[in-house]
This record gives structure tokens, C-alpha cells and sequence, in this order.
């Protein structure tokens, strides 16, 4: 053996090992955060009137366990109805001075209604109701998320909802855009005058109900959904591993496509409502599916097949976000559609990056070696996540 080939194999065995080094490290990382907190979700629901503005601000509850440790009294993890009952002074002091409601720059006294769990798509929420004084149109109403803001790992959301007298609105607050500003219009007063017959001025009549989608927060949405959603990443990689054309490349990208948007639709409108418990736990089956379809069959043909229908069931999963917003069907479309391109906009990049990687590796010797090892560390994390997501969820 020449001396030249000899350091070739040394240099390839280091490359294998230190693959795997980076592997096994992200299995002491990954696993945890995807499973148990791959983000932080919240959801505010404002309804503006003629005699007050009322807000409901609802958090997860694991969310809050992190924030007010103490609210745990046995550690179980878990929030419970006489542990929310006597902490209920701390939760609603944190959660009141954490979310500010102003009025042209004037902070606004809350008046706490009521505070309750509360369940959304098998997970359980604090839900906080508050009132405020009437802000009427002419008026600038602001909120300020606080929560997480010096956390930079946690991926934090806040879904917003707002109905101002039969115009409805929503955003979404994330990273550093922690403050949501709404104008009240003049044209909703002039109608509510005229139907109520305390101005003799023409109006028009009152318009069907107008819903203002920010596109580019659904936009920015999707890419944090899919960037923070480690188990349909490594789907996506075990998918890749697998030394294959171009056009078998595209066939599986654009079936995985196609597949989990069209689920993310029909579970948004309700068409489609499968147990998140069940969607969450098909998923962690099909990575270990695709990984171990790598190791021990000798040739695949039609995995874009495959990928479609485990593509459904991802689909599911990534609707359940967009569910807990309860968008008006009438104009869903903007939301989907801008959130989609969020996932695909991120899934591309990924695909672009790695193909030429794969392409490199599938040229040397130890490919069969890097597929074999890299598809049993991505049976590990899904084996594991299986596990934790039947019995420990």
C-alpha cells in the first residue's frame, strides 16, 4: 500500500468519525428541544367595542413552568388546577407585566377577568382574560410582548387576532418584532353612527367584514416552523441519503411538497382533524421507516411515493400552529399560502446545501459506511421520539 492511499483511507476514517462526533452530540441537544419545546406559542385574541376592549391571552403551559418555576409545586412538569389556583397572584403579576397594552403611548391599566387552562389540539394553555378601556376609532392601540425577549434559545411566537368592529386582523410577533400597532379607523365610527340613527349624515352601508392579512408574518412563520422542526428535517435528510438521480431528488422534494400542503389545508379548515398525539407519533415512525429502508434494502425505486404519504401526515403537523389561530375561513388562502412558501423557501435552501455534500461523499469510498452509520443515529432519534411521544406525552 503506497504511502499517498494510506493517508487517503486515514483521512477518510477521520471524516467518518468526526461525521459522526457532530451526530452524536446533536443527540444530546436535538431530541429534547424538538420534542418537548421546539418553540414557545402563544396566542392573543382582542375584540374591540363600543364599551371596552377586551383581551385574551393564552400560553402554553410549559412555557410558564420555565418563566415561574415555583407555579410547579411537585415538579411534575405539569400544571395543575390547585397549582394554578394558589400561585394565581404570581401567574397573573407575571403574565399582566409581561404583555403592556397603550393607548398613544399611555400605558393601560388591566382589569383581570378570569384565569383558566384551557386545551388547544391536545396541549394545554394558561388563558388569561383582561379588560380595557374602550379605545375607540381615531385611537392607537399597541401591544408589547416582553416574554422570552432575552432568551435567544427559544424560539418565541405570539398569534394575534383582532376583531375592531367588524374588521378583523392578525400578526404575528416573533425575534425582535415585539410590538403590534393597530389605528382604529374613523369609517367603522361613521357606520356604527348611522346604524344606530345618531347622526342624520349619508353613510355608505357597512361593508362585509374586511380581514387584513400580514403575509410576510405567515411568511417568516413557516420558516421558523420548519427551521425549529427537527423531526421533519431529519425525515427530510433520511429521504436524501440515499444515493440517487437528480430527477429522483425532485420527484421526492416536490411530492413532500405537494403532500403536506395539501393536509395543512384541509386540517385548517377543518376538513381533515386527526389526534395531534397520533400525527406526532407517525411521524417519528416514518423517519425511522425511511432511515431504516436505507440500511437493509439493496435498491429503491418510487420513494416520491412514500414521501407523499408520509408527506399527509407531516402536513398535519405543521397545521396545527395555523389551527390555534382560528383564521376566518374566508380568507385563509393569503395565510396558507404565505406560510407554505415560509417552509418551502427554508426546505430548498436546505436541499441546495446538502446535495452537494451527499454528492461529494456518494463519490468516495466510505459512502456505503457514512449511509449505513448516519442512517442508524436517525433510527436512534426517531426510535426515540416514538417512544416519548406514545407513552411519556
Amino acid at each position: 500500500m503506497t504511502a499517498k492511499k494510506s493517508i487517503k483511507i486515514l483521512f477518510q476514517k477521520k471524516l467518518v468519525f468526526k461525521l459522526l462526533c457532530f451526530m452524536v452530540t446533536l443527540a444530546f441537544f436535538i431530541p429534547q428541544t424538538a420534542s418537548a419545546h421546539a418553540y414557545s406559542a402563544s396566542f392573543t385574541d382582542i375584540q374591540f367595542s363600543d364599551d371596552q376592549t377586551k383581551v385574551v391571552f393564552s400560553i402554553d403551559t410549559l412555557s410558564l413552568i420555565e418563566l415561574l418555576p415555583e407555579v410547579d409545586i411537585n415538579e411534575n412538569g405539569i400544571l395543575e388546577k390547585k397549582e394554578l389556583k394558589k400561585e394565581k397572584a404570581h401567574i397573573e403579576e407575571l403574565l399582566t407585566e409581561s404583555v403592556a397594552i397603550d393607548k398613544a403611548n399611555e400605558e393601560q391599566e388591566a382589569t383581570i377577568e378570569k384565569l383558566q387552562i384551557v386545551k388547544k389540539e391536545d396541549k394545554e394553555f394558561v388563558s388569561l382574560t383582561v379588560t380595557f378601556p374602550a379605545f375607540l376609532p381615531g385611537d392607537t392601540f399597541s401591544l408589547t410582548d416582553g416574554f422570552y425577549v432575552n432568551d435567544n434559545d427559544t424560539n418565541y411566537i405570539n398569534l394575534i387576532t383582532s376583531s375592531n368592529r367588524g374588521e378583523k386582523s392578525e400578526a404575528v410577533l416573533q425575534g425582535d418584532n415585539r410590538t403590534w400597532t393597530l389605528l382604529l379607523t374613523e369609517i367603522q365610527q361613521e357606520q356604527q353612527e348611522g346604524a344606530t340613527g345618531t347622526t342624520t349624515e349619508e353613510v355608505a352601508p357597512v361593508k362585509e367584514t374586511k380581514y387584513v392579512s400580514s403575509w410576510t408574518s405567515f411568511l417568516k412563520l413557516g420558516m421558523l416552523h420548519i427551521l425549529t422542526g427537527y423531526d421533519h428535517l431529519l425525515f427530510l435528510l433520511a429521504l436524501l441519503v440515499w444515493k440517487q438521480s437528480f430527477k429522483q431528488y425532485a420527484a421526492i422534494v416536490t411530492s413532500f411538497t405537494i403532500a403536506h400542503s395539501i393536509t395543512i389545508s384541509l386540517a385548517v379548515l377543518g376538513i381533515v382533524d386527526l389526534p395531534s398525539r397520533f400525527v406526532e407519533a407517525v411521524i417519528a415512525f416514518s423517519i425511522c421507516y425511511v432511515a431504516a429502508e436505507n440500511l437493509f434494502r439493496k435498491e429503491i425505486r418510487h420513494r416520491w411515493g412514500l414521501t407523499f404519504l408520509f408527506g399527509l401526515i407531516h402536513g398535519l403537523g405543521f397545521a396545527n400552529i395555523l389551527k390555534e389561530m382560528n383564521i376566518p375561513k374566508s380568507h385563509l388562502a393569503s395565510a396558507l399560502f404565505s406560510f407554505n412558501i415560509g417552509i418551502e423557501l427554508v426546505q430548498l435552501a436546505i436541499v441546495i446545501l446538502i446535495l452537494p455534500v451527499l454528492s461529494y461523499i456518494h463519490r468516495q469510498d466510505y459512502s456505503n459506511k457514512f449511509k449505513k452509520y448516519i442512517s442508524i443515529l436517525i433510527i436512534l432519534f426517531g426510535a426515540f421520539w416514538l417512544f416519548e411521544r406514545l407513552f411519556l406525552t
